[in-house]
């Protein structure tokens, strides 16, 4: 029977850096680890939809959720090519999990060139990071207006007053909001040209309210639920990415050249962690299972063996795909293109499991 043996990932790139963090070599070994312990309480998170705290504890409690804070900023700085393999890992345990940790790595590696943001901020978030385990994530998505990708002025206002901004809106798909530090609030000002953009919230500023509807067949253990914001209060400097409403932002920034690839590849490797989990549990069940009327494992049938080569076919594809995301010269649209064709073997291998 194949059994595709996943190469050891390259934590080699910057390591003359990570003394006194963690370590390439002691990364290498934790992994295996992490994916055993996250797996025992997964199928307990995704009946359940309670979010996993104890699993981002245990992230912490190794480093893991800082892992992309730069070293300028007194992280590990790991790369792109390595945190794809950390993405990995998580999701063969617990894809939910997973999620929270892309956009967290996503978060911080364009935090890096949005050079709109104060020093001083960019240094708090990151050190929250290390420090507190602190998580960030951003909220665009609405009812009436969808994804602001698409076009549209948001409907969450903030309103300039001498205090601070107050902000006021929902925002749905709020994913990660039971465990975040940080909320990037997608938003338009109450100007006559209205400033678009990101504004700065802490979770624990008074007027944020949860609404807990986020009960989906998948993933369900990310508590994308729905938030309300009332008069919500965040510095003035807080306004940390916004552009007048009739000056779009520019798409050639370094941050938002960072945004694609990042998102392309960690997105990429959850799906492929989700696939590479499911392939592994087949396996072990075609091992593991005699028939009685066969008298053997239903590995010894060479029907079952050559779909379980074309399930690894699929993975090994994947595997070459994120290689190539991570790090090769792509050109504009290449990122999407490959993500959307690892997405697919990804489902691909599953349906043939299934």
């Amino acid at each position: 029977m194949s059994l595709a043996v996943a190469r050891a990932p390259d934590f080699s790139q910057n390591a003359e850096n990570r003394a006194g963090k963690i370590t390439a070599e002691r990364l290498a070994l934790l992994l295996p680890d992490i994916t055993r312990e996250l797996a025992k309480t997964a199928a307990h998170y995704d009946r359940t939809g309670e979010f996993p705290h104890a699993n981002l504890a245990l992230l912490h409690a190794h480093g893991l959720l800082s892992l992309a804070v730069p070293y300028a900023f007194g992280g590990p700085e790991f790369s792109l090519a390595e945190l794809r393999h950390v993405i990995s890992a998580v999701a063969k345990g617990e894809p939910s999990t997973a999620l929270l940790l892309v956009m967290q790595y996503i978060h911080h590696q364009v935090l890096l060139d949005k050079v709109e943001w104060p020093q001083s901020l960019r240094a708090t978030v990151y050190q929250n990071a290390l420090e507190d385990g602190a998580l960030i994530n951003s909220f665009r998505v609405e009812v009436a207006v969808g994804s602001p990708l698409r076009g549209g002025l948001p409907a969450t206002t903030a309103r300039r007053t001498p205090q601070g901004w107050r902000l006021s809106g929902e925002k749905i798909c709020a994913t990660g909001i039971e465990g975040l530090t940080w909320l990037l609030i997608w938003a338009k000002s109450d100007d006559p040209t209205p400033l678009v953009g990101a504004w700065l919230v802490r979770r624990a500023a008074p007027g944020i309210r949860i609404t807990e509807n986020w009960d989906y067949l998948g993933m369900r253990a990310t508590g994308s639920h729905t938030i309300v914001l009332e008069n919500v209060l965040t510095p003035l400097e807080y306004a940390v990415n916004v552009t007048p409403s009739n000056q779009p932002a520019n798409p050639q920034s370094a941050a938002w050249q960072g945004f694609p690839r990042a998102n392309a590849t960690l997105i990429g490797a959850l799906y492929d962690g989700i696939a590479q989990a499911a392939r592994d549990a087949f396996i072990d069940w075609l091992k593991n299972t005699v028939p009685s009327n066969l008298g053997a494992p239903l590995a010894s049938l060479p029907t079952l063996q050559q779909k379980a080569a074309e399930i690894d076919s699929l993975l090994l594809q994947n595997r070459c795909l994120l290689d190539a995301l991570a790090s090769a010269p792509l050109r504009e649209n290449e990122p999407g293109l490959l993500q959307a064709t690892v997405l697919e073997n990804a489902i691909a291998a599953v349906e043939k499991i299934l």
